[in-house]
């Protein structure tokens, strides 16, 4: 039997900044559990998987299959907790780490500095050879090499090589490469084998990135399969920041892949439910028809013509999702659009670039642990620093003494004393009181409930600020989407966000407080390689073109678990001759230069609005190779009465009772007007005035607003 077939026992653990989520599904029956992240993160998952596995009353030995996302590379790399990396390059160019671009961080703010580099400048060696996108010009000097092991040697941990245009021509650093792997008991990264594509900073960045989080990713996945050995579980498969999961094996030999797979993980989730979406717009467009048809033949021309537009739009669907994950220190959005996650490989992590293909996933530092304060003006300001998991907000009990938006969610009475978060934390209201009314002191407010009010309003702010970005700055209409909400506390702020935003449905996934950890169950294994081959479209070979995508489709083909089982897609990274950014294109096999012509016009005139009459370069060469997962189907019988009483909640029209549900019990396509609260095992689910609440029939809860049911 596969191992992702659905009979089997599967495992998924994401590691978050303040709980590890784990996911068990069993024959369609999903099993949760939420333990605080340790310091130590393989302790935190081993602890989690025991949890889950002790409720499903399933033995770690009857797991099939185990797939894991972590935050063990990113955190090296925002905490500077990495490896002590060396870097080796061209003399001349050991700088270029340290001056990067010259655009500014911030471009009106004077005082703004770039990171410091990831490898100091005792740290960075130079060599004296030399190659250009034409070849080689200066061969590398055996000898002095042989220099160099011994100044590396017991000096560093790992050592990152980025020798000039060896995307092009790499023979002089495999070279040095295949020495100091020889010679040296330390991990070593080529920018041929990490990023083989040109821009020298760029390139070079990524390639030390990687080397700083090598060694300790290597460390982590050792520690966690012995753990999981000991208990019988499989081996874990590791996701990656392009969205697709990998053996543990191949993200040792590219650490950098790891950065942000947990947010990576939570799209892919989310994106399982873009025709649960599509369905709620037909529902919806199908109940609106209805009503027009009932309302007779008295509307005039215009009412008609509105109508027939708004009956094309109704058809037509959502334009696609916004994903929101909120979670205890960040949240995290993107878009999800014809079923497929939106991409990047212009990203930067603490500040440095890091240019592998990944999710294209915006961060802000707004979750449920981190800290309300007031700056120097007296305003409010919430984050982006975080209690965290210990000790926490102050409601936890555990020690923590400044307010979170937890303690606000508390106070405003969305979370209660009888709420349960994660491994059974129970929550003490009267904590969450004395730190806001502290703040509110402090910003010169009446009481603690103003205080809680505007820490919900400042969070709500920023997380409103992230969604634009992803939508409205890059030409979207965020009320074409639907917004899919999830992490722990991303539904208690859903439907107030898609308030200011004018969204009208809210979808609230089941398992949503662990989306990221279902969604490794989902994801596809997916591989990428990428080649710099500069050239016009109108005096390239195509063979040529296609030689190198044969070499880049038989490199990923390598890297899967089964060659046979891969589809291949390939994209032509191009530009208008003159232009310093490129667009990513489909590319026909055979490779035809016409094809991708009118192809990149008109992907270019989506994104940047026009086209040009100007020739069009091929700058990078991609393939990307897949095998697709098997999503896990999950059951939804509801039992019992789904009303546990009613709590005090506080809105910006004013105070209510509202009725508090047990999310597991309330039954199929039954209305719930808001004001409401569902509680689940892992989140809470915040219905306001004027919105309505239902399940689905895969236990989905819809939100629309406007207080009808869809």
């Amino acid at each position: 039997m596969e191992e992702d077939s659905p009979d089997r026992v599967r495992l998924g653990v994401d590691v978050g900044g303040t709980f590890t989520d784990v996911v068990l599904v069993v024959a369609g029956d999903l099993t949760t559990a939420k333990v605080p992240t340790t310091d130590d993160q393989h302790e935190g998952v081993l602890r989690g998987v025991e949890a889950a596995c002790d409720r499903a009353g399933v033995d770690p030995a009857e797991v099939a299959a185990f797939r894991h996302g972590t935050t063990v590379s990113v955190n090296a790399l925002l905490e500077g907790a990495g490896s002590d990396a060396a870097l080796v390059t061209t003399e001349g160019f050991g700088d270029v780490v340290e001056i990067g671009r010259q655009d500014r961080p911030a471009l009106y703010d004077l005082s703004a500095e770039k990171p410091t580099p990831l490898v100091p400048p005792e740290r960075r060696h130079e060599l004296d050879e030399r190659a250009t996108p034409d070849g080689v010009e200066t061969p590398v000097d055996p000898d002095e090499v042989a220099d160099l092991v011994d100044s590396l040697e017991g000096n560093c941990d790992s050592v990152a090589v980025s020798l000039l245009h060896a995307y092009a021509h790499p023979d002089n650093e495999r070279a040095v490469v295949s020495e100091l792997r020889d010679s040296l008991s330390v991990p070593v990264s080529a920018s041929h084998e990490v990023l083989a594509a040109f821009r020298e900073y760029e390139r070079t960045a990524t390639t030390v990135a990687d080397a700083v989080v090598r060694p300790v990713v290597d460390d982590y996945l050792a520690r966690l399969e012995a753990g999981a050995t000991e208990r019988g579980l499989p081996a874990p498969r590791v996701m990656q920041a392009n969205g697709g999961i990998a053996a543990a094996e191949t993200v040792r030999e590219n650490a950098i892949t790891t950065v942000l797979s947990g947010p990576a993980a939570g799209v892919v989730g989310a994106s399982l439910f873009e025709e649960r979406a599509t369905a709620v717009a037909r529902d919806a467009g199908d109940a609106e028809r209805a009503g027009r048809d009932a309302e007779g033949d008295g509307a005039d021309a215009e009412s008609a013509g509105r109508g027939a537009e708004s009956e094309r739009d109704e058809s037509a669907g959502f334009e696609g999702l916004v994903t929101f994950d909120m979670g205890g220190t960040s949240s995290d959005v993107s878009l999800v659009r014809d079923g497929a996650v939106e991409r990047t490989t212009e990203a930067n992590v603490g500040g440095h670039p890091v240019r592998i293909p990944m999710v294209d996933v915006h961060t802000v530092g707004a979750g449920g642990g981190s800290i309300a304060w007031v700056d120097d003006g007296g305003a409010l300001r919430v984050g982006p620093r975080s209690a965290g998991a210990d000790p926490g907000p102050a409601c936890y009990g555990r020690g923590g003494d400044e307010p979170t938006v937890t303690d606000a969610a508390v106070e405003l009475g969305y979370l209660g004393a009888d709420t349960t978060l994660g491994a059974d934390l129970e929550l003490d209201p009267g904590r969450s009181g004395a730190v806001l009314s502290a703040l509110a002191d402090e910003a010169g407010l009446d009481t603690s409930l103003d205080a809680a009010q505007g820490v919900f309003r400042v969070a709500n702010a920023t997380m409103t600020r992230a969604i634009r970005e992803v939508t409205v700055e890059r030409g979207h209409d965020p009320r074409e989407f639907a917004l899919v909400a999830f992490g722990g506390a991303g539904p208690m702020h859903a439907a107030t966000l898609a308030d200011r935003l004018g969204v009208g449905t809210v979808l609230v996934p089941p398992g949503n407080g662990v989306l990221s950890a279902l969604g490794l169950l989902a994801a596809d294994e997916t591989h990428d390689a990428v080649r710099t081959s500069r050239r016009s479209l109108a005096d390239l070979d195509p063979d040529a073109v296609e030689a190198v995508y044969a070499d880049l489709a038989a490199s990923v083909r390598a890297d899967t678990t089964d060659p046979d089982a891969a589809t291949l897609d390939r994209l032509a990274d191009c530009r208008y001759a003159g232009q310093s950014f490129e667009l990513p294109v489909e590319a026909p096999d055979p490779f035809d230069p016409a094809t991708v012509r009118e192809r990149f016009h008109a992907v270019h005139e989506r994104a940047r609005g026009y086209r040009l009459d100007e020739p069009v370069d091929l700058v990078n060469c991609r393939v990307t190779a897949t095998i697709p997962g098997e999503p896990p189907t999950l059951a939804y019988d509801p039992e019992g009465d789904p009303l546990v009483g009613k709590r005090d909640t506080l809105f910006e029209s004013g105070f209510y009772r509202s009725p508090v549900y047990r999310r597991e019990h309330v039954p199929v396509d039954t209305p719930v007007d808001g004001p409401a609260v569902f509680e689940g095992g892992e989140s809470t689910v915040l219905v306001p005035p004027a919105w309505t609440a239902r399940a689905a029939t895969d236990g989905t809860l819809v939100l629309t607003a406007g207080g009808e049911s869809a």
